[in-house]
């Protein structure tokens, strides 16, 4: 490899980013077929062994050096980057001294295989790195050599406590190299100190931050959102605009890359203000109370496989009798169909402390892949003031739509798209095809000393957390830390009812106890401790072992229900047996977990109980029906985030004129 396209972003009045292209069907045709050959072509360019080999090199010329020597060597070496981009042997020269600084400032020494990852990501590509390889160590390399080129850089992950942890951790290494590091969170909400940390060299944020206020920019900017118009007004102002909040895009290193690029890929991204019309709590109640009648009205509505309601012609036909002679909104039969139907899901399909929490006499929505509240976020169409009304809070007003981007079309306008995750195999084909992100698998540094238990299944709910509940007591007893997880606040705080009725001395880390979770990870891995937490235990959480757990055999984990997807799976069970640690895993399941709702076969499993109760042919009956509903839900997950993105082509068709797609 030679040089790098991506440089120093210095340009006057300039504001980065790739821009938008769509290809044409012809094009669209070739991609398809090309894609799983270009995908492997385009990482076994790697070249990471030479590479290593590079690192080992310059590393040796630098162990013996004093601080102040290592220090002017990274000034040098920073001029070099600025002038000549990231060719291949001034990066190996920084990785050796990033590791070497690291080693001193830190006291962790990158290891070859973090050499190899943090190549990739600068290359351009997605490293898989088992859980508990240290990616949050690793992301260092590629941040540090790019932010020494003078290359704005933003390190993504999936919420703020990981965003605030990761950037003090690393701070250290960052400040003896003289790159200014900060964090956004969501305390930050001042346009000034959002700037300040935009400016810094690295900007630690999460996805929904850093998008959020790039739509923010976009509003700011108006019409002049082409590069020619902000070339204009750079020359003529001679700086840009002092509202704007971000340098542009230049490099983002997105951290669980298959969460954020694919997880949350599902439902566009919605930057809003306050609505010209109120809304009437009257009017809600009444569509609650329409709702409670036409329930009653025999098959009135269904809820289809997308999770929305479908007003039937009988259910249409049994509304039109309950507002004949009511004036608006209940006189337009549009209207009042959005709003019956709003108010169907609200009730059958949005649960407290499943979908949301109510907490400050507020609703807040919970993250179903992390188990997080995300504050200052609401459903739109009228949903949100329709779960206000069911939960008898104070009504909120409505908010109308500013601007709007999906995460595909954000990270796509990176000019250079780094990430990392313990989980991405199962999604290569998709990050490839919609963010042109090859996949490479990072060997581990230590082999893995975990543990599968076979899958225990029950028939009813009951006997399944009985099971949990004398599993946890029976690794209680011989002093190994439990970590349990579930898929909600609600199971979460009812195994928790169960826990304290055995007796069992255990910690609940959930939405609730958002504030409390560096506390309750802190002492997940001392002898005997049950923790009983969400996805929020999910990723990014380095549970540390007690020496007494790791000689007792370490952590176990117990999953109560498979998650929408196997990589969640594995992202809970990577809690354990990290970076050469021992640990054990199980999953205890039922057949009435929510996931099997999704299965088509789930009547089969009372005939197989029925003749083989007392056989395996029910128990593999029922593990195979538990994979297929999950690989049911995955599939429909992947069609959901296809369709949104043809309708985001779409969309940019009918506006490529005005250039306003957001």
């Amino acid at each position: 490899m030679s040089r790098e396209i991506l440089r120093p972003c210095t340009t006057l009045g300039s504001y980065p980013e790739r821009e938008s292209s769509i290809p044409n069907w012809f094009d669209a045709t070739v991609q398809r077929m090309t894609s799983p050959f270009a995908r492997r072509f385009r990482a076994r360019q790697l070249g990471s062994e030479n590479f290593l080999k590079r690192v080992r090199h310059e590393a040796a010329r630098l162990e013996k050096l004093t601080a102040v020597e290592l220090r002017d060597r990274a000034v040098v070496l920073r001029q070099a980057l600025q002038r000549q981009g990231l060719i291949e042997v001034l990066c190996a020269r920084a990785f050796a001294i990033i590791r070497e600084f690291s080693g001193r400032t830190l006291g962790m020494r990158h290891f070859d295989n973090q050499i190899m990852g943090g190549w990739a990501m600068l290359r351009g590509m997605a490293a898989e790195m088992g859980t508990g390889e240290g990616k949050t160590l690793m992301a260092t390399l590629p941040a540090c050599t790019a932010a020494m080129a003078g290359i704005p850089v933003h390190l993504i992950t999936v919420n703020d406590y990981l965003a605030g942890r990761d950037c003090e951790l690393m701070s250290p290494l960052y400040n003896v190299l003289g790159v200014s590091v900060a964090a956004i969170t969501e305390e930050l909400d001042d346009l000034q100190a959002r700037q300040a940390v935009y400016a810094c060299d690295i900007a630690y944020c999460t996805n929904q931050a850093v998008a959020f206020d790039y739509l923010r920019d976009r509003v700011t900017m108006g019409y002049r959102q082409g590069r020619l118009y902000r070339s204009i007004d750079g020359l003529r102002s001679g700086k840009t605009d002092s509202r704007l909040l971000l340098r542009g895009l230049c490099f983002g290193i997105v951290d669980e890359a298959d969460s954020v690029l694919i997880d949350e890929a599902r439902t566009p991204l919605k930057l809003s203000g306050p609505a010209a019309n109120q809304v009437d709590r009257r009017v809600l109640g009444q569509a609650l109370l329409f709702a409670d009648q036409i329930e009653n009205h025999g098959d009135a509505y269904l809820i289809d496989n997308a999770r929305s309601v479908v007003l039937t012609d009988a259910g249409k036909a049994r509304l039109a009798e309950l507002c004949e002679g009511r004036d608006r909104p209940w006189s337009s039969p549009r209207r009042r169909e959005l709003m019956i139907r709003q108010a169907l899901s609200a009730k059958h399909l949005f649960t407290k402390d499943q979908q949301y929490l109510v907490r400050d006499g507020e609703i807040q929505i919970i993250d179903e892949n992390t188990g997080r509240v995300m504050p200052d976020r609401s459903w739109e169409l009228g949903l949100h003031q329709m779960i206000e009304a069911k939960e008898r809070l104070e009504i909120t007003d409505p908010a109308e739509s500013l601007a709007r981007i999906t995460y595909q079309r954000f990270f796509r306008r990176y000019l250079r798209l780094g990430a990392m995750t313990g989980t991405a195999q199962e999604v290569a084909g998709e990050l490839w095809s919609v963010y042109r992100l090859p996949v490479v698998t990072i060997p581990s540094n230590k082999p893995s000393r975990r543990r599968s238990f076979p899958t225990r299944i029950h028939r009813t709910a009951d006997e399944k957390w009985r099971d949990v509940v004398a599993r946890a007591k029976s690794m209680q007893d011989t002093k190994r830390a439990v970590l349990i997880g579930t898929r909600s606040v609600e199971t979460s705080e009812k195994l928790s009812e169960l826990l304290h009725q055995a007796g069992l001395e255990h910690e609940v880390l959930n939405a609730r106890q958002d504030r409390r979770e560096a506390e309750i990870v802190a002492q997940a891995g001392k002898p005997g401790r049950i923790t009983v937490a969400t996805n929020m235990a999910g990723r990014g959480t380095d549970i540390h072992l007690d020496p007494d757990v790791a000689e007792a055999g370490g952590l176990h984990v117990i999953a109560t229900e498979r998650n929408e997807a196997r990589r969640i799976d594995r992202q809970l069970f990577g809690r354990c047996a990290r970076q050469g640690d021992p640990g054990s895993v199980e999953a205890i399941l039922s057949w009435e977990d929510e996931i099997m709702d999704s299965c088509a076969f789930r009547p089969i499993l009372g005939l197989v109980w029925k003749i083989d109760c007392q056989m395996q042919i029910a128990y593999w009956t029922g593990l195979a029906l538990a994979r297929a509903a999950q690989r049911e839900v995955e599939r429909r997950h992947a069609r959901m985030r296809r369709n949104l993105l043809k309708q985001d082509q779409r969309l940019d068709d009918v506006f490529a004129i005005s250039g306003l797609m957001e």
